[in-house]
């Protein structure tokens, strides 16, 4: 992942809407440690991230959460945003039907189309 800039105008709803759409995970190993003997060693491991996101990483959830609701198996769907008007879209129909929101069209819809003339 390369680090992207914010536009200056972006505000916290952005960096919100960007933290929760990519994820973050904080991992920390903590050991306490007296004359070489370890005394206490804590393992961290945290995520905020989106729960569309932590589906697509495999992430585990909560017990109780019904992973067998069909939102789920929608959450798990790979989705892109489209370049022109930024609505996610499900991946393989963006590049083999274009954007149902807008009409954007790949340069693979485009390449067949010039193919098929």
């Amino acid at each position: 992942m390369d680090p992207v800039r914010i536009e200056k105008n972006g505000g916290l709803a952005d960096v919100i809407d960007r933290l929760l759409d990519k994820g973050l995970v904080i991992s920390a190993d903590i050991s306490i440690s007296l004359a070489g003997v370890e005394l206490l060693g804590i393992k961290l491991r945290a995520a905020l991230a989106s729960f569309e996101t932590a589906a697509k990483y495999g992430m585990e959830f909560p017990s109780g959460v019904n992973l067998k609701l069909p939102i789920w198996k929608e959450a798990q769907v790979s989705k892109e945003k489209c370049p022109q008007c930024e609505i996610k879209v499900i991946y393989d129909e963006l590049l083999n039907q274009g954007c149902p929101w807008c009409g954007w069209e790949s340069a693979k819809i485009k390449s067949y189309q010039q193919s098929a003339i």
